[in-house]
């Protein structure tokens, strides 16, 4: 039997922008790869961010995310790029603000493609993108009473 790529499920699909989300409470990674269930999906990458105990040297607390009012559209028009630019059959990505403690989750992103090497690339391409671009910023406090507000993401 000869391969080809004649199959609709080896394109991205009509509508693959399944959820973008900025949410004041705590994320579900369930939620996120539930969203992007595909039968023509052979591959599912999923990434989740999380709150870590230390950054530059420094021990973290705790940090708080805020973002600007137009912070989903900014995600919209970066996960539009990634559906461009691979054949994306599922997306969806969520991020979390307000006060966050060491282990949260921050960011959860999922890619669903025909193939697992398409998945990997446009779900790496959508967090890098989401982290450069989305106006969402990070206010870290440290063990030793100083803090510091890191740009996007």
């Amino acid at each position: 039997m000869a391969l080809t790529n004649d199959h609709p499920g080896e394109h991205a699909a009509q509508e693959p922008i399944k959820l973008l989300g900025i949410r004041e409470t705590a994320l579900s990674v369930d939620e996120v790869f539930r969203a992007v269930g595909d039968d023509a999906a052979g591959g599912i990458a999923l990434f989740v961010g999380t709150v870590r105990n230390h950054d530059g040297g420094a021990d973290v607390d705790a940090l708080g995310y805020s973002c600007h009012p137009t912070a989903e559209a900014e995600m919209r028009r970066i996960a539009e790029k990634v559906v461009a630019d691979y054949p994306v059959r599922a997306l969806a990505a969520v991020h979390r603000v307000g006060d966050l403690e060491v282990g949260d989750l921050a960011v959860v992103v999922a890619v669903a493609c025909p193939h697992r090497g398409e998945a990997f690339e446009a779900c790496r391409k959508l967090i890098d993108d989401l982290k450069h671009e989305a106006p969402i910023w990070k206010h870290q406090k440290f063990s030793d009473g100083t803090e510091e507000w890191v740009g996007a993401c």
